[in-house]
């Protein structure tokens, strides 16, 4: 029943949560630098410009479902781009912004129909059936 004895085997108590806590936050911030970076590789960064032909995803299109009715609409022209993301559209003289994640490149001859150049695309992980 020594003070001085268990005043110092307390402070080594201490000390060794307060170690344990410091590996804790280690952990955690590699484990949030890990995910942080599995995230930012699904993300499609902005790699469209001026000119570029795309197609648009239609996100309405779950409310009224079809099987055979294509998710995507286009061609569009890219007439405007904003450092945020953001693009603007040209279908004839209408023209609309859009956000950067709902667009895909549009790489298709005039002579193939659409739904043959939406099979065709080399971004889409799913190859044709």
């Amino acid at each position: 029943m020594d003070m001085s004895l268990a005043g110092e085997k307390r402070l080594l108590k201490l000390n060794e949560l307060e170690e344990l806590r410091y590996d804790d936050y280690e952990n955690s911030r590699l484990y949030k630098e890990k995910t942080k970076k599995w995230h930012d590789q699904l993300i499609r960064n902005g790699r469209f410009k001026i000119g570029d032909k795309v197609l648009l995803f239609n996100f309405r299109l779950r409310l009224f479902p079809g099987k055979l009715k294509s998710k995507w609409s286009g061609p569009f022209m890219i007439s405007k781009t904003t450092p945020y993301g953001s693009f603007e559209l040209e279908a004839g003289d209408h023209k609309f912004m859009v956000n950067g994640n709902r667009l895909k490149h549009y790489f298709c001859k005039d002579e193939v129909g659409l739904i043959e150049c939406m099979r065709l695309d080399p971004m889409d992980p799913k190859p044709p059936h």
